[in-house]
């Protein structure tokens, strides 16, 4: 792929004038497809039909490398003219650096690799925001089984969507999901079998990057999550961490840690400034914790956070860093070090509401026991145990939460 990204560059030259729509004109796409080797029919011939090719964009081997060299800053767009970019030059003539480029570029190019037609439109292409990370997590672990990355993908996109065919669209969705995977086998960031993907060793280091993974001997953080209000016991976890993560990677571990579902909005405080997922439904001036590191609200041992889970029930944790350790060698992080207490039931009414549970459920003549008992689907009450904690079962949860 390097070398087609090489080669479309050059091309472009000092510029090509592109159509009102903004795409190449056939005749050049005509040109790349021999040039490239992309694979493209033009005018295919379907029995004794000839259907003509009325845009590029019907080309997808070529539509691919046109948007990923856009993604990758290699070209841009200007005054419906495809130009270079003067800056990216020097990638060209470095095969590592341009790898990176075209590595990083891939979480923007859903509509490339997933496009939409007048009939259907790609789940994995739709929740490629979400899909994306949480699959290069997943294969950043090893070898994986690709029926496990495709029940991924579905997992993580299925839940949005009313289907009339969930069979069909299971399929379709599974196909799509190959077709990342084969994209990624042709940059050369994964190798694959007919069973199972892996990330090669360059791919490793860059995912590393992309997910603020600390390299060995670089500092980490030692951070521990507190339940505010819990009691008998206090509900806490000590975790290693990168600090190179977003606020929203930190996110999704503590959910993992603590054991919630992660279906309630959430909210970060840190020296009265909220982080979240912006949302013009807000009234409340909130950072986008997509485009914030850990490293950038917690600087220095001592420094103190405040989590919110579910803004219902009010689950507020205190995230304190501890220490900042330095990074060892073979060891993925993040990495739960020890904690302590289950995690309370969601939609339980917080710390008030699962203290009133416990009450309830400790007291079989109490009135309202059998309709508790029953609320949180248990066959004998002693199932809610709030000192119970596994500590295995618990790091096993998080190392799979991606």
């Amino acid at each position: 792929m390097q070398e087609e990204l090489r080669a479309f560059t050059e091309w472009v030259g000092g510029g090509r004038k592109l159509t009102q729509t903004g795409n190449l004109t056939l005749s050049d796409a005509r040109a790349l497809v021999a040039l490239l080797e992309t694979g493209d029919e033009i005018d295919p011939k379907i029995g004794d039909r000839l259907f003509r090719t009325k845009s590029s964009t019907e080309l997808p081997g070529l539509n691919l490398i046109v948007e990923w060299a856009k993604a990758a800053g290699l070209v841009r767009v200007v005054k419906g003219r495809l130009l270079p970019v003067k800056k990216a030059a020097p990638l060209l003539k470095d095969s590592e650096r341009l790898w990176e480029a075209s590595f990083a570029a891939l979480g923007k190019m859903s509509e490339a690799l997933f496009p939409k037609n007048y009939w259907y439109a790609s789940l994995v292409g739709e929740e490629f925001t979400l899909i994306w990370p949480a699959l290069l997590l997943r294969l950043y672990g090893g070898a994986v089984p690709v029926a496990d990355l495709r029940e991924l993908a579905w997992e993580i996109a299925s839940p949005y969507y009313e289907m009339h065919d969930p069979q069909a669209q299971r399929r379709m969705t599974d196909r799509d999901l190959d077709r990342l995977l084969a994209v990624l086998a042709r940059l050369g960031a994964v190798e694959l079998t007919q069973e199972t993907a892996t990330l090669t060793p360059v791919a490793v280091n860059a995912a590393r990057r992309s997910l603020g993974e600390a390299a060995p001997g670089e500092p980490i953080y030692q951070i521990r999550v507190t339940l505010q209000e819990s009691a008998d016991p206090v509900i806490w976890r000590r975790l290693l961490i990168s600090p190179g993560i977003t606020i929203d990677g930190l996110h999704r571990i503590l959910v993992a840690a603590m054991d919630w579902e992660g279906r309630h909005l959430h909210l970060f405080t840190v020296g009265g400034v909220l982080y979240g997922e912006p949302s013009p439904e807000w009234d409340l001036d909130i950072m986008d914790e997509e485009k914030t590191s850990l490293a950038e609200v917690l600087a220095e041992v001592g420094a103190v956070m405040e989590y919110e889970y579910d803004l219902g029930d009010s689950w507020r944790h205190d995230v304190v860093l501890e220490e900042i350790p330095i990074a060892e060698e073979w060891v993925r992080y993040p990495v739960l070090v020890d904690g302590a207490g289950a995690c309370p039931p969601e939609d339980v009414g917080g710390i008030g509401g699962y203290a009133y549970l416990r009450l309830v459920l400790a007291d079989p003549g109490h009135d309202e026991h059998d309709e508790y008992v029953r609320w949180a689907g248990l066959e004998r009450p002693q199932e809610v145990d709030p000192a119970r904690f596994a500590l295995e079962a618990a790091r096993r949860a998080l190392a799979s939460a991606g």
